[in-house]
């Protein structure tokens, strides 16, 4: 009888090497070989900055949401400022679920707003649409 211990292993032998690895490993080398070499330029360079791109992907994905767009939507038939309240009365949803979509519009610089007294009037900001708008038919 043999214990845990005394298994059938034979500790001193190499290791027999299994073919499923070594298919991946020659992928491997051969992808290693046609790697372009350190110091050669790569044939396409994005035009646009890491920085460029994650505000330019900050203001999309503040229109990327129905709820804002109709937000956007009303501000902008309203030239004017429109006070929170209601903008909260124009929808189904509560005014906290209200809040948090125009501080993502804020966040992204699509709207700003001015506070008077209690209430805090809303507006859109031209030239953040100018900019989305730039954007997108840079991409075009």
């Amino acid at each position: 009888m043999t214990s845990m211990n005394q298994g059938n292993v034979n500790r001193g032998a190499a290791p027999v090497p299994n073919p499923a690895n070594s298919v991946g490993m020659l992928n491997r080398q051969s992808a290693a070989l046609n790697a372009p070499a350190v110091g050669i330029a790569p044939k396409f360079v994005p035009t646009l900055s890491e920085e460029d791109a994650v505000s330019q992907a900050r203001l999309l994905k503040a229109l990327a949401d129905p709820t804002r767009l109709r937000i956007l939507s009303l501000l902008s038939r309203h030239e004017g400022e429109v006070c929170v309240f209601e903008i909260v009365e124009s929808f189904t949803l509560e005014q906290p679920t209200i809040s948090h979509h125009l501080r993502i519009l804020r966040d992204a610089g699509l709207v700003d707003c001015r506070k008077k007294g209690l209430w805090a009037y809303y507006y859109v900001r031209r030239e953040a649409l100018n900019r989305a708008r730039d954007i997108i038919e840079g991409l075009a």
